[in-house]
Protein backbone atom coordinates (compact mmCIF):
# COMPACT_ATOMS: atom_id res chain seq x y z
CA UNK A 1 0.00 0.00 0.00
CA UNK A 2 1.11 3.66 -0.94
CA UNK A 3 1.42 6.03 1.86
CA UNK A 4 0.15 9.10 1.07
CA UNK A 5 2.55 12.35 1.31
CA UNK A 6 2.24 14.50 3.88
CA UNK A 7 1.54 18.22 2.66
CA UNK A 8 4.70 20.22 3.75
CA UNK A 9 3.87 23.07 6.07
CA UNK A 10 4.51 26.32 4.59
CA UNK A 11 6.15 28.46 8.01
CA UNK A 12 6.83 31.96 8.51
CA UNK A 13 9.38 33.06 11.35
CA UNK A 14 9.07 36.21 12.60
CA UNK A 15 12.69 36.88 13.67
CA UNK A 16 14.77 34.91 11.85
CA UNK A 17 18.37 35.89 12.93
CA UNK A 18 17.76 35.97 16.86
CA UNK A 19 18.25 32.70 18.79
CA UNK A 20 14.89 31.51 18.46
CA UNK A 21 14.61 32.24 14.91
CA UNK A 22 18.36 29.85 14.31
CA UNK A 23 17.26 27.03 16.17
CA UNK A 24 13.65 26.86 14.65
CA UNK A 25 15.72 26.81 11.15
CA UNK A 26 17.78 23.86 12.90
CA UNK A 27 15.01 21.69 13.38
CA UNK A 28 12.95 22.52 10.04
CA UNK A 29 16.69 21.57 8.43
CA UNK A 30 16.49 18.43 9.63
CA UNK A 31 12.53 17.74 8.33
CA UNK A 32 12.82 19.00 4.92
CA UNK A 33 9.76 16.56 4.14
CA UNK A 34 7.67 18.53 6.33
CA UNK A 35 8.20 22.19 6.41
CA UNK A 36 9.16 24.43 3.75
CA UNK A 37 10.12 28.33 4.71
CA UNK A 38 7.95 30.94 2.97
CA UNK A 39 9.41 34.14 4.93
CA UNK A 40 11.95 34.91 6.87
CA UNK A 41 12.24 38.06 8.69
CA UNK A 42 14.86 40.46 10.47
CA UNK A 43 14.93 43.58 12.04
CA UNK A 44 18.32 45.19 10.55
CA UNK A 45 20.90 42.26 9.91
CA UNK A 46 20.78 41.78 6.83
CA UNK A 47 23.71 39.59 6.67
CA UNK A 48 22.87 36.78 8.53
CA UNK A 49 19.36 37.20 6.56
CA UNK A 50 20.62 36.52 3.56
CA UNK A 51 22.78 33.90 4.54
CA UNK A 52 19.74 32.18 5.48
CA UNK A 53 17.94 33.13 2.17
CA UNK A 54 20.87 31.45 0.34
CA UNK A 55 19.89 28.28 2.51
CA UNK A 56 16.79 28.16 2.92
CA UNK A 57 15.21 29.97 -0.37
CA UNK A 58 11.93 31.68 1.04
CA UNK A 59 9.63 33.30 -0.83
CA UNK A 60 10.15 36.48 1.34
CA UNK A 61 12.68 38.40 3.23
CA UNK A 62 11.90 41.17 5.31
CA UNK A 63 13.79 43.61 6.84
CA UNK A 64 11.96 45.97 9.38
CA UNK A 65 14.49 48.65 9.32
CA UNK A 66 14.62 49.56 5.26
CA UNK A 67 17.99 51.02 5.40
CA UNK A 68 19.39 47.56 4.84
CA UNK A 69 17.67 46.70 2.08
CA UNK A 70 19.82 47.42 -1.12
CA UNK A 71 22.85 45.33 0.48
CA UNK A 72 20.36 42.67 1.03
CA UNK A 73 19.10 42.71 -2.33
CA UNK A 74 22.45 42.62 -4.12
CA UNK A 75 23.68 39.99 -1.61
CA UNK A 76 20.93 38.00 -2.92
CA UNK A 77 21.31 38.82 -6.39
CA UNK A 78 25.38 37.78 -6.29
CA UNK A 79 24.21 34.61 -4.94
CA UNK A 80 21.29 33.64 -7.58
CA UNK A 81 18.33 33.53 -4.67
CA UNK A 82 15.25 34.75 -6.18
CA UNK A 83 13.97 35.79 -2.72
CA UNK A 84 12.08 38.97 -2.51
CA UNK A 85 13.16 41.53 -0.76
CA UNK A 86 10.55 43.59 1.54
CA UNK A 87 10.29 45.83 4.35
CA UNK A 88 8.92 48.24 7.30
CA UNK A 89 5.79 47.00 9.66
CA UNK A 90 3.39 46.52 7.22
CA UNK A 91 5.34 43.59 5.07
CA UNK A 92 5.93 41.98 8.53
CA UNK A 93 2.44 41.72 8.75
CA UNK A 94 1.97 40.82 5.54
CA UNK A 95 4.34 37.73 5.71
CA UNK A 96 2.64 36.88 9.06
CA UNK A 97 -0.60 36.89 7.40
CA UNK A 98 -0.50 35.04 4.02
CA UNK A 99 -2.69 32.85 2.78
CA UNK A 100 -0.24 30.41 2.33
CA UNK A 101 1.20 30.47 5.67
CA UNK A 102 0.35 27.74 8.22
CA UNK A 103 2.51 28.58 10.54
CA UNK A 104 4.09 31.29 11.99
CA UNK A 105 6.87 31.32 14.66
CA UNK A 106 6.23 34.68 16.87
CA UNK A 107 9.89 35.14 17.87
CA UNK A 108 10.88 39.24 17.51
CA UNK A 109 11.84 40.38 20.84
CA UNK A 110 9.95 42.87 22.99
CA UNK A 111 7.22 45.29 21.85
CA UNK A 112 7.90 45.09 18.08
CA UNK A 113 6.53 41.82 17.90
CA UNK A 114 2.75 42.65 18.91
CA UNK A 115 1.33 43.41 15.95
CA UNK A 116 3.02 41.18 13.50
CA UNK A 117 2.12 38.38 16.06
CA UNK A 118 -1.33 39.95 16.04
CA UNK A 119 -1.88 39.96 12.37
CA UNK A 120 -1.23 35.87 12.53
CA UNK A 121 -3.67 35.24 14.45
CA UNK A 122 -6.05 36.94 13.08
CA UNK A 123 -5.75 35.53 9.96
CA UNK A 124 -6.00 32.01 11.42
CA UNK A 125 -2.37 30.45 11.53
CA UNK A 126 -1.04 28.13 14.03
CA UNK A 127 0.93 30.58 16.52
CA UNK A 128 3.96 29.45 17.59
CA UNK A 129 4.94 32.32 20.91
CA UNK A 130 8.30 32.71 21.50
CA UNK A 131 7.12 36.80 21.94
CA UNK A 132 6.17 36.85 25.35
CA UNK A 133 5.60 40.63 25.28
CA UNK A 134 2.65 39.95 23.12
CA UNK A 135 0.56 38.69 25.77
CA UNK A 136 2.00 40.55 28.76
CA UNK A 137 1.26 43.92 26.76
CA UNK A 138 -1.92 42.82 25.18
CA UNK A 139 -3.14 39.97 27.21
CA UNK A 140 -6.96 40.47 27.59
CA UNK A 141 -7.17 41.35 23.90
CA UNK A 142 -4.86 39.08 22.55
CA UNK A 143 -6.64 35.45 24.12
CA UNK A 144 -9.78 37.01 23.02
CA UNK A 145 -8.16 37.40 19.50
CA UNK A 146 -6.89 33.58 19.61
CA UNK A 147 -10.55 32.13 20.28
CA UNK A 148 -12.52 34.21 18.04
CA UNK A 149 -10.13 32.67 15.25
CA UNK A 150 -9.74 29.39 16.66
CA UNK A 151 -6.31 29.79 16.60
CA UNK A 152 -4.02 26.85 17.65
CA UNK A 153 -1.96 28.80 20.13
CA UNK A 154 1.54 26.21 21.20
CA UNK A 155 4.25 28.06 23.79
CA UNK A 156 7.22 28.12 23.14
CA UNK A 157 9.31 29.70 25.78
CA UNK A 158 10.81 26.72 27.79
CA UNK A 159 8.74 27.35 30.69
CA UNK A 160 5.91 27.45 29.30
CA UNK A 161 6.03 24.96 26.74
CA UNK A 162 7.11 22.44 29.84
CA UNK A 163 3.62 23.75 31.42
CA UNK A 164 1.76 22.96 28.36
CA UNK A 165 2.75 19.59 28.19
CA UNK A 166 2.66 19.03 32.01
CA UNK A 167 -1.32 20.34 31.61
CA UNK A 168 -2.08 17.05 29.39
CA UNK A 169 -0.46 18.22 26.26
CA UNK A 170 -3.13 20.52 25.50
CA UNK A 171 -6.19 18.16 26.17
CA UNK A 172 -9.40 19.58 26.62
CA UNK A 173 -10.25 20.95 30.63
CA UNK A 174 -5.68 21.00 30.97
CA UNK A 175 -5.99 22.94 33.89
CA UNK A 176 -8.60 21.06 35.75
CA UNK A 177 -7.62 20.18 39.32
CA UNK A 178 -4.69 22.30 39.42
CA UNK A 179 -3.42 23.59 42.73
CA UNK A 180 -0.24 25.73 41.55
CA UNK A 181 2.07 26.01 38.71
CA UNK A 182 5.63 26.21 39.44
CA UNK A 183 7.97 28.52 37.23
CA UNK A 184 11.26 27.33 37.19
CA UNK A 185 14.24 29.48 36.87
CA UNK A 186 18.08 29.41 36.86
CA UNK A 187 18.85 32.23 38.47
CA UNK A 188 21.19 33.64 35.88
CA UNK A 189 24.89 34.56 36.24
CA UNK A 190 24.42 36.58 39.63
CA UNK A 191 22.76 34.01 41.44
CA UNK A 192 25.76 33.85 43.95
CA UNK A 193 27.38 37.35 43.35
CA UNK A 194 27.29 39.89 46.34
CA UNK A 195 24.01 42.25 46.03
CA UNK A 196 26.14 45.25 46.49
CA UNK A 197 28.32 44.19 43.97
CA UNK A 198 25.87 43.91 41.29
CA UNK A 199 25.83 47.93 40.26
CA UNK A 200 29.04 47.45 38.81
CA UNK A 201 28.56 44.34 36.62
CA UNK A 202 29.14 44.93 32.56
CA UNK A 203 26.66 44.17 29.99
CA UNK A 204 28.94 41.14 29.05
CA UNK A 205 28.90 39.65 32.60
CA UNK A 206 25.43 40.25 32.50
CA UNK A 207 24.74 38.56 29.22
CA UNK A 208 26.74 35.43 30.35
CA UNK A 209 24.02 32.82 31.36
CA UNK A 210 25.37 29.77 32.95
CA UNK A 211 22.92 27.34 30.68
CA UNK A 212 21.56 29.21 27.65
CA UNK A 213 22.60 30.73 24.73
CA UNK A 214 20.36 33.78 24.55
CA UNK A 215 20.56 37.40 23.27
CA UNK A 216 21.60 40.43 24.98
CA UNK A 217 18.37 41.96 25.53
CA UNK A 218 16.79 38.44 27.16
CA UNK A 219 19.98 37.72 28.45
CA UNK A 220 19.90 40.89 30.56
CA UNK A 221 16.30 40.03 31.77
CA UNK A 222 17.84 36.47 33.00
CA UNK A 223 20.12 38.11 34.85
CA UNK A 224 17.62 40.69 36.37
CA UNK A 225 14.38 37.57 36.57
CA UNK A 226 12.79 40.05 34.95
CA UNK A 227 12.12 37.32 32.26
CA UNK A 228 10.55 35.46 34.84
CA UNK A 229 8.44 37.74 35.72
CA UNK A 230 7.05 38.34 32.50
CA UNK A 231 6.40 34.93 32.17
CA UNK A 232 4.49 34.74 35.22
CA UNK A 233 2.20 37.24 33.29
CA UNK A 234 2.68 35.38 30.12
CA UNK A 235 1.32 32.08 32.06
CA UNK A 236 -1.68 33.85 33.89
CA UNK A 237 -2.90 34.55 30.22
CA UNK A 238 -1.74 31.63 28.39
CA UNK A 239 -3.45 29.35 31.31
CA UNK A 240 -5.73 31.11 32.92
CA UNK A 241 -4.84 30.70 36.06
CA UNK A 242 -4.55 33.40 38.60
CA UNK A 243 -1.07 35.19 39.33
CA UNK A 244 -0.89 34.34 42.87
CA UNK A 245 -0.95 30.44 41.81
CA UNK A 246 2.27 30.86 40.05
CA UNK A 247 4.98 30.25 42.14
CA UNK A 248 8.99 30.89 40.77
CA UNK A 249 11.25 28.50 42.27
CA UNK A 250 15.36 28.76 41.14
CA UNK A 251 16.32 25.51 39.49
CA UNK A 252 20.08 26.41 38.48
CA UNK A 253 20.68 23.14 36.61
CA UNK A 254 18.09 24.37 34.15
CA UNK A 255 17.22 20.61 33.74
CA UNK A 256 13.12 21.21 35.33
CA UNK A 257 11.81 23.19 32.87
CA UNK A 258 8.58 23.77 35.17
CA UNK A 259 6.04 22.41 37.17
CA UNK A 260 2.72 21.89 37.74
CA UNK A 261 0.89 20.52 41.13
CA UNK A 262 -2.02 19.21 41.53
CA UNK A 263 -4.76 19.23 44.14
CA UNK A 264 -4.77 15.04 44.92
CA UNK A 265 -0.65 16.23 45.51
CA UNK A 266 0.68 14.38 41.94
CA UNK A 267 3.81 17.16 40.86
CA UNK A 268 4.09 16.78 37.09
CA UNK A 269 7.61 18.09 35.67
CA UNK A 270 9.03 18.37 32.28
CA UNK A 271 12.78 17.86 32.01
CA UNK A 272 15.13 18.08 29.22
CA UNK A 273 18.58 19.46 28.68
CA UNK A 274 18.59 23.42 28.25
CA UNK A 275 18.40 23.98 24.32
CA UNK A 276 15.57 25.51 22.98
CA UNK A 277 15.44 23.19 19.73
CA UNK A 278 13.31 20.67 21.98
CA UNK A 279 10.14 23.26 22.81
CA UNK A 280 10.28 24.46 19.17
CA UNK A 281 10.19 21.11 18.02
CA UNK A 282 7.18 20.16 20.01
CA UNK A 283 5.45 23.43 18.85
CA UNK A 284 6.32 22.71 14.89
CA UNK A 285 5.14 18.72 14.90
CA UNK A 286 2.40 19.01 17.92
CA UNK A 287 0.73 16.68 18.39
CA UNK A 288 2.86 14.67 17.35
CA UNK A 289 6.68 14.22 17.92
CA UNK A 290 9.78 14.79 15.88
CA UNK A 291 13.45 14.67 16.65
CA UNK A 292 14.85 17.85 17.54
CA UNK A 293 18.85 17.58 17.72
CA UNK A 294 18.79 17.90 21.17
CA UNK A 295 20.39 14.57 22.87
CA UNK A 296 18.86 13.17 25.67
CA UNK A 297 19.00 13.04 29.59
CA UNK A 298 21.47 10.78 31.13
CA UNK A 299 19.99 10.01 34.29
CA UNK A 300 23.54 9.04 35.95
CA UNK A 301 25.35 12.04 35.14
CA UNK A 302 22.63 14.16 36.85
CA UNK A 303 24.97 14.89 40.32
CA UNK A 304 22.71 17.40 41.59
CA UNK A 305 19.08 18.62 41.11
CA UNK A 306 18.75 22.02 43.24
CA UNK A 307 16.14 24.24 44.03
CA UNK A 308 15.90 27.22 46.30
CA UNK A 309 13.23 30.39 47.34
CA UNK A 310 13.59 33.41 45.51
CA UNK A 311 15.68 36.23 47.44
CA UNK A 312 13.43 39.31 46.14
CA UNK A 313 16.05 41.53 47.48
CA UNK A 314 18.37 40.62 44.61
CA UNK A 315 15.62 40.39 41.77
CA UNK A 316 13.75 43.61 42.81
CA UNK A 317 12.46 43.15 38.78
CA UNK A 318 10.57 39.95 39.87
CA UNK A 319 9.02 41.39 42.67
CA UNK A 320 7.49 44.44 40.49
CA UNK A 321 6.34 41.54 37.88
CA UNK A 322 4.42 39.94 40.89
CA UNK A 323 2.72 43.28 42.29
CA UNK A 324 1.83 44.39 38.66
CA UNK A 325 0.17 40.89 37.64
CA UNK A 326 -3.44 40.80 37.79
CA UNK A 327 -3.82 44.59 37.69
CA UNK A 328 -5.14 46.28 35.13
CA UNK A 329 -2.98 46.14 31.56
CA UNK A 330 -1.47 49.63 31.56
CA UNK A 331 0.71 48.48 34.53
CA UNK A 332 2.35 45.75 32.66
CA UNK A 333 2.55 47.46 29.40
CA UNK A 334 4.34 50.53 31.53
CA UNK A 335 6.47 47.72 33.24
CA UNK A 336 7.17 45.83 29.47
CA UNK A 337 8.35 49.56 27.95
CA UNK A 338 10.24 50.95 30.87
CA UNK A 339 12.28 47.56 30.93
CA UNK A 340 12.96 47.55 27.18
CA UNK A 341 14.26 51.31 27.53
CA UNK A 342 16.09 50.73 30.76
CA UNK A 343 17.71 47.71 29.70
CA UNK A 344 18.57 48.86 26.06
CA UNK A 345 20.75 52.04 28.16
CA UNK A 346 22.54 49.54 30.34
CA UNK A 347 23.84 47.69 27.38
CA UNK A 348 25.00 50.73 26.13
CA UNK A 349 26.68 51.51 29.57
CA UNK A 350 25.11 54.29 29.74
CA UNK A 351 22.72 52.78 33.38
CA UNK A 352 24.37 50.87 35.90
CA UNK A 353 22.83 47.40 35.74
CA UNK A 354 21.09 48.34 39.47
CA UNK A 355 19.34 51.25 37.98
CA UNK A 356 16.83 49.10 35.70
CA UNK A 357 14.36 48.48 38.66
CA UNK A 358 14.35 52.05 39.64
CA UNK A 359 13.87 53.20 36.60
CA UNK A 360 10.95 50.62 36.09
CA UNK A 361 9.19 51.67 39.42
CA UNK A 362 9.47 55.01 38.48
CA UNK A 363 7.54 54.74 35.53
CA UNK A 364 4.64 52.24 37.48
CA UNK A 365 4.12 55.38 40.03
CA UNK A 366 3.37 57.56 37.32
CA UNK A 367 1.38 54.94 35.34
CA UNK A 368 -2.75 55.41 35.64
CA UNK A 369 -4.95 52.67 36.00
CA UNK A 370 -6.28 51.67 32.44
CA UNK A 371 -7.27 48.87 30.77
CA UNK A 372 -6.65 48.41 27.16
CA UNK A 373 -9.06 47.13 24.72
CA UNK A 374 -7.51 48.37 21.22
CA UNK A 375 -4.39 47.81 19.37
CA UNK A 376 -3.58 51.35 19.21
CA UNK A 377 -4.42 52.82 22.73
CA UNK A 378 -1.81 49.34 23.71
CA UNK A 379 0.51 51.44 21.78
CA UNK A 380 -0.14 54.51 22.40
CA UNK A 381 0.56 53.54 26.55
CA UNK A 382 3.91 51.54 25.06
CA UNK A 383 4.91 54.72 23.59
CA UNK A 384 4.27 56.96 26.75
CA UNK A 385 6.15 54.90 29.19
CA UNK A 386 8.74 54.67 27.14
CA UNK A 387 9.01 58.33 27.48
CA UNK A 388 8.91 58.23 30.97
CA UNK A 389 11.61 56.02 31.00
CA UNK A 390 13.68 57.98 29.21
CA UNK A 391 13.13 61.20 30.96
CA UNK A 392 13.98 59.34 33.82
CA UNK A 393 16.76 58.35 32.56
CA UNK A 394 18.14 61.67 31.50
CA UNK A 395 17.44 63.42 34.41
CA UNK A 396 19.78 60.86 36.88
Amino acid sequence: MTVPLVKKQNVTILGSTGSIGVNTLDVIARHGDRYALHALTANSDWETLAEQCATFSPKFAVLKQHEGVPALEERLLQAGCKTQVLSGKDSLCAVAAHEEVDVVMAAIVGGAGLEPTLSAVKAGKRLLLANKESLVMSGSLFMQSVEQAGVILLPIDSEHNAIYQCLANGAPDHAKGVRKILLTGSGGPFLRKPIESLAKVTPNEACAHPNWKMGRKISVDSASMMNKGLELIEASWLFSVNPRDIEVVIHPQSIVHSMVEYVDGSLVAQLGNPDMRTPIAHGLAWPDRIESGVPGLDFTDLVDMHFEAVDLNRYPCLALCQQVAGQAQSYAIALNAANEIAVQYFLDELIPFTDIPIIIESVLEQTSCEEAHTIENILALDEEAKHRALQKIRAR
